[in-house]
Order: C-alpha cells, then sequence, then structure tokens
C-alpha cells in the first residue's frame, strides 16, 4: 500500500503482539465485556426511543383533562383552584411574626 496505509500483514503482526501481551483468556474476557457493553448500549437507546414518545402522549391527555386553576405553592403545601389565594395568603402570614 501506500504511504500511511496498513497491510494485512502489519495488522497480523499486531494481532500477534497482543496476543503475547495480554493473553487469550484476556481478551476472551475483553471481547465478552465490549459485547455486553454494546448490548446495554442499544438496550438504552431502545429505551430513550420509547421514552421520547411518552411525553407526546402525556402532553396529549394534560389537553384533554379540564383545567382546575392554577396551582400554588405555599410553605403549607401546594393549593389549586380557589383554594390557591387563601393558601397563598395563609402561607404569607406564617412567615411574619407579631408583636
Amino acid at each position: 500500500m501506500g504511504m500511511g496505509g496498513i497491510s494485512i500483514w502489519q495488522l497480523l503482526i499486531i494481532l500477534v503482539i497482543v496476543l503475547l501481551i495480554f493473553g487469550t483468556k484476556r481478551l476472551t474476557g475483553l471481547g465478552s465485556d465490549l459485547g455486553n457493553a454494546i448490548k446495554g448500549f442499544r438496550s438504552a437507546m431502545k429505551d430513550g426511543e420509547g421514552e421520547a414518545a411518552e411525553p407526546q402522549k402525556l402532553e396529549q391527555a394534560d389537553a384533554k383533562a379540564p383545567a382546575a386553576g392554577p396551582a400554588v405553592t405555599t410553605a403549607a403545601g401546594t393549593a389549586t383552584g380557589a383554594n390557591a389565594a387563601t393558601g397563598a395568603a395563609e402561607g404569607a402570614d406564617q412567615g411574619k411574626t407579631k408583636v
């Protein structure tokens, strides 16, 4: 081959050197670990694609559900609808000390 190319003979020499350094048991373990890692990555990618479709389903379900009113979070908890205004007022009173 030309400049910078690796021929089949050079690859075979590299393979023999790697076998002598690491041994067949380590290379077998390394190959199985690499295979398991690739399998786990593929399954995680498939799970990620399935989860990407779920938010669209949730948005559609939220659009169909009736709105209960704005949610307000206070020190006492979360209130929605008509209770939101009174709950916010009560939460504001709890932080003040009377003299």
